[in-house]
């Protein structure tokens, strides 16, 4: 799961031009929803000024701080997988190899860092947590967007945990991604409780954190997309998929 939507292969069981056509059809039914890439997107917008310094942190070959990143003072992406990027999708804007744990830059650097896709596949989240304070700058926002371990369908992801060759092989079969590009899943700070309390741990505050529904990543046909419609209204509200959260260095 934790579907970047960045890199998608062939021969996909359910590729991402089925799932958004299902995602149109969701907003149909609950007018007013917005996935949480779309709301993600928004937020990010509105932090982003013409003189803000900007970090895409666990970058990959990118995700939204490249639509943006030529309007900025200063933008860089890092992430610890070299393939992802040579391949980045915005030639020319800085990108450097590292890790969130150790992050190199100074105090106090950036304004505002994006983390798409990331908290699930850390050790240790509250050292990145702690790096990320130091390097925002006082009132700086980190905006993040991660899987909900509350929600059933992580079920088959703490299986792809447990066995991370089964995980390798059937994630990129179902979503069409490189197989390279599966990597291997922690959850540590993937329950709103968990970010909370981890963020309050290394100095963070928490700005707006949300909940977010999308019935869509089993959609494989409209039978089952209307299965999951069903089953996520007898849900509670709390077991969305995905956890978006903006988190604020005060």
């Amino acid at each position: 799961m934790a579907q970047a939507e960045e890199h998608v292969g062939r021969g996909a069981l359910l590729p991402l031009t089925v799932q958004n056509a299902f995602r149109e059809r969701y907003r149909a039914i609950r007018p007013g929803w917005r996935s949480s890439g779309d709301q993600l997107e928004t937020i990010v917008r509105s932090h982003v000024t013409a003189t803000s310094s900007v970090l895409d942190l666990g970058c990959g070959r990118g995700g939204v701080v490249e639509l943006f990143w030529r309007d900025v003072r200063v933008a860089a992406g890092l992430d610890p997988d070299s393939p992802s990027l040579s391949e980045h999708r915005a030639p020319g804007m800085p990108v450097i190899r590292g890790i969130g744990e150790h992050l190199p830059f100074v105090d106090d650097s950036f304004d505002l860092i994006v983390c798409l896709w990331v908290l699930e596949h850390l050790k240790d989240p509250a050292a990145t947590l702690r790096e990320v304070r130091r390097v925002l700058k006082p009132r700086g926002h980190f905006i993040f967007v991660t899987p909900n371990m509350r929600n059933p369908l992580m079920l088959a992801n703490r299986i792809g945990k447990a066995l991370p060759m089964l995980q390798r092989r059937l994630v990129p079969r179902f979503y069409g991604r490189v197989e390279g590009d599966t990597f291997a899943v922690q959850y540590r700070a993937n329950t709103v409780a968990a970010i909370r309390t981890q963020a309050n741990a290394s100095g963070l505050d928490v700005y707006d954190l949300r909940v977010v529904p999308d019935p869509t990543y089993l959609a494989l046909n409209s039978f089952m997309f209307r299965a999951s419609v069903m089953s996520e209204r007898l849900m509670p509200k709390g077991w969305g998929v995905h956890l978006l959260g903006d988190l604020v260095r005060t």
